[in-house]
């Protein structure tokens, strides 16, 4: 690598990566770029998914037709319930766009205020007033020296009881034993995971057996469409470079985004 000049990421949070692999000190001789907005929307719609399986009763109507009963039911609506979701970068605001398209009150917390779809802004100083507020708590934002384990168990039991918990960032901003704890004990409603402290999860994990918890094996972004976006971001990015545009999604290797 020691001749080259441009790596394209095909993720947005290579922040780990680059660490790694010691780029943040190369970056005065490597241009690195992201793939940030290229996921936005299989992230958002996974978030979506999650949140009706959940309030709509998914598991109740699988064990209805497995033992065979009809029995009717009532669920609730996503009307009235609260998500609030911390990261309003491309993801972030994707999913305030779905879940306010879907009647729900939208909450935002990051470090640049937002206002699109999102019904009220949280500064990062604000996160423990925002938290028991929610019906569904969203981490969408980067993994950082100061995201992480952002929330633990502090922050966990400031949410109301029966919140649900979704996680689509990085395993490590939340403090995993402590939400393994709540979702044990029923304080959390549920979560729906598909990122982990340690990947692949480990086969003693908790979290395979707790029947609370959807579990995706880091997937939730791939589609039969991410190799096709990601080329054409290659392509325009390379088009830039040749002609000495500025790059689309440049990496700062000091916010390690």
């Amino acid at each position: 690598l020691k001749s080259a000049r441009w790596i394209q990421g095909s993720s947005a949070g290579i922040g780990q990566m680059m660490e790694k692999y010691g780029f943040n000190d190369s970056l005065s001789k490597i241009m690195i770029t992201t793939a940030s907005g290229i996921h936005k929307k299989p992230l958002a719609e996974f978030v979506l998914m999650g949140i009706l399986m959940h309030y709509r009763g998914f598991d109740k109507i699988q064990k209805f037709r497995q033992d065979k009963i009809w029995d009717r039911y009532s669920t609730d609506d996503l009307e009235g319930k609260v998500v609030g979701i911390v990261g309003l970068g491309n993801i972030g605001m994707e999913i305030a766009r779905l879940c306010k398209a879907a009647g729900m009150t939208v909450f935002g917390l990051d470090l640049v205020e937002k206002s699109e779809n999102i019904d009220r802004y949280f500064a990062p100083a604000d996160l423990s007033e925002m938290l028991p507020q929610l019906s569904v708590l969203v981490l969408a934002l980067p993994l950082t020296s100061d995201s992480y384990r952002l929330i633990g168990k502090k922050e966990i039991y400031l949410l109301p009881k029966g919140t649900l918990f979704i996680n689509i960032s990085r395993g490590s901003v939340v403090d995993e034993l402590e939400l393994i704890s709540a979702l044990r004990s029923g304080y959390l409603a549920g979560a729906v995971l598909d990122v982990f402290e340690t990947e692949p999860l480990p086969v003693d994990s908790p979290l395979w057996d707790l029947d609370n918890v959807l579990l995706s094996p880091h997937s939730a972004s791939t589609t039969n469409l991410e190799n096709s976006r990601l080329t054409d971001l290659f392509c325009e990015n390379l088009s830039r470079y040749l002609t000495g545009q500025p790059f689309i999604n440049l990496y700062d290797p000091k916010r390690k985004y």
